[in-house]
């Protein structure tokens, strides 16, 4: 069984997959940064100053007295996860959009 796992492992699409996850997780970290440091303080100045992760409908407020934690619907981080999602997959579409145009022109050029 586990000359069967390494060479499960050490096919070519599971190390591809292994690259891609963590390239993947990089890239979180990448756009995660991008929105926190660079969108959405213009999203915030362009809607009057307003944080947009700090939007939310508070639906019970905290009581300091009861020690009861606020209940909340956080909206703004939700449209901030959103914009991260968006931007994430339009980066992907065009790389893989890019690996195909490439790989085409590949299969199109004349073999030696």
């Amino acid at each position: 069984m586990l000359q069967e796992f390494k060479k499960f492992i050490a096919q070519g699409n599971v190390l591809d997959l292994a690259v891609g996850v963590l390239v993947g997780a990089a890239f979180g970290k990448v756009v995660t940064a991008f929105m926190d440091d660079i969108i959405n303080p213009v999203v915030g100045l362009a809607v009057g100053g307003v944080d947009l992760s700090a939007l939310k409908v508070v639906l019970k407020a905290a009581d300091p007295a009861t020690q009861t934690a606020e209940v909340a619907i956080r909206y703004g981080s939700f449209i901030n996860v959103g914009i991260q999602f968006l931007i994430t997959m339009w980066v992907i579409f065009l790389i893989v959009k890019a690996a195909n145009k490439a790989k085409l022109s590949n299969s199109l050029a004349p073999k030696e």
